[in-house]
């Protein structure tokens, strides 16, 4: 099993370690580790060894020397675990010393980040480590296959985390439409470092009024769900500016924050034009506004640091969320249900077998949003029938006359006796009367002429 450490390294002896699982939580490890993040520990997992070699960061371990042979996982997050239990002794000695809190990065969907992460975190949560674990959905072009994998993968982790917060990298479209690719793929690290950054430094940076870990232990611990918001602005207005970016952060998904149990609030400013008292009590209104007046624990932090000049920052952690209300991943009796945002309008909700099939999870993911057409149902008419016209406005059907002809004879007199035609038996038929009899007339061929008879054997005098 290889370690990269070099021979003149020595650790910070911080209690934080963050460490970066896979090719996601790698990356997102090394963009922290180049912001120079202080006071904390870095260290970054993988089983690819050419992915460990390009890192900066010092500490580095391979996981399943044996069973990869350093060529990564290959998408199969069973092979990430077994990857990961083959190392675990290893792991198990990173964690050891003065480390208090764990923070596990690693972006959900594929192999060894998917696979390795929730045994990391087992180890951890079972050395009574504070274990915070911050991953990424995929986006959903990368295939339904990511996606099953990505929400098997959390259903796993969240077993073994005391808080477990979930950034949608779908949202970078919307955030970072209009960068290249080249310049928004990078977002996603910056947006996942950025989360345990603004949780690291409240506990690591000293304040005027104070967050240390025992009250950031009080608000993550067995907590579940987390969200974490960050915002900051200088010139006019720049409290309320800086709190409003913060509740409109990406990495706040879509909860109801006013469901939090738990809510930590940092606010950071530089000395020469510090926090005034005005400035505070904006702030507070606003979390106050976002977050109700119901959580069980609630604490807030002001720091003076003279690198922010005349900017304000402020971090919002809200905790307590139940995970089956995160609309991206919910659960429903056992059942996975992975919600697909159809535009702005609609969610609709695709259920998938229990994780006890994981065969058999469908997700019927679109490869990217498509916006629904508002549908507007029509109303339904009520169709009357006409009203009959009375008899005299009803007009009758235009006859075609020869001159001479007289209108009255004509609607009077049968046609037989107009066209003078000979009947067999004439005295039968009534003329110019009204009969209410039917006739007993039937029309046959007699040698090969037509010839109307009277004995019609299909009427009767008494009727069936």
């Amino acid at each position: 099993m290889k370690e990269y450490l070099p021979l003149d390294w020595e650790s910070n002896n911080s209690i934080i370690k963050v460490i970066g699982v896979g090719g996601g939580g790698c990356n997102a490890v090394n963009e922290m580790f180049r912001q120079g993040i202080k006071n904390v520990d870095f260290m970054i997992c993988n089983t690819d060894t050419q992915a460990l070699a390009i890192s900066p960061v010092v500490d580095k371990l391979q996981l399943g020397n044996v069973i990869t042979r350093g060529l990564g996982a290959g998408c199969n997050p069973e092979q990430g675990k077994k990857a990961a239990e083959e190392s675990i002794e290893l792991i198990k000695e990173k964690l050891q010393g003065l480390t208090e809190m764990v923070f596990l990065t690693a972006g959900m969907g594929g192999g060894t980040g998917t696979g390795a992460t929730p045994v990391i975190a087992k180890v951890a949560k079972e050395m009574g480590l504070l274990t915070v674990a911050v991953v990424t959905l995929p986006f959903r072009d990368e295939g339904s296959e990511f996606m099953k994998r990505a929400v098997l993968g959390i259903r796993e982790l969240e077993k073994y985390v005391d808080c477990l917060l979930i950034i949608d990298n779908q949202k970078l479209y919307k955030i970072f439409g209009d960068l290249t690719i080249f310049e928004a793929f990078p977002k996603a690290d910056t947006v996942l470092s950025t989360a345990v950054k603004g949780i690291a430094e409240i506990i690591t940076r000293p304040g005027f009024i104070n967050v240390d870990f025992a009250d950031v232990r009080m608000v993550m611990n067995n907590s579940g769900m987390a969200l974490m918001g960050s915002g900051s602005a200088e010139g006019d207005n720049r409290a309320i500016r800086a709190v409003e970016e913060a509740f409109s952060s990406p990495l706040l998904n879509d909860f109801d924050l006013t469901t939090a149990r738990n809510v930590l609030v940092n606010i950071t400013s530089g000395k020469e034009k510090g926090l005034t008292m005005a400035e505070l009590s904006q702030i507070m209104e606003y979390v106050k506004e976002y977050t109700g007046n119901n959580p069980e624990h609630f604490k807030r932090g002001v720091v003076c640091d003279e690198s922010m000049g005349e900017a304000i920052s402020v971090t919002i952690v809200a905790t307590g969320f139940d995970m089956n209300s995160l609309p991206q991943i919910s659960s429903d009796g056992g059942k996975l249900v992975e919600s697909v945002v159809l535009g702005t309008d609609s969610v609709i909700s695709q259920q998938t077998p229990s994780l006890d099939n994981p065969d058999g999870v469908e997700l019927n993911l679109p490869e990217q949003p498509v916006r629904r057409q508002t549908y507007t149902p029509s109303v339904k008419k009520e169709i009357t029938a006409p009203t009959p016209l009375p008899s005299e406005k009803r007009v009758k059907p235009t006859l075609i006359l020869e001159e001479g002809d007289n209108i009255k004879e004509l609607e009077s007199q049968p046609a037989y006796i107009r066209k003078q035609m000979k009947m067999n038996n004439p005295s039968n038929v009534s003329v110019g009367q009204d009969s209410r009899e039917g006739s007993t007339f039937k029309l046959e061929e007699i040698d090969g002429k037509h010839q109307i008879n009277p004995d019609n054997s299909y009427i009767h005098q008494t009727q069936d």
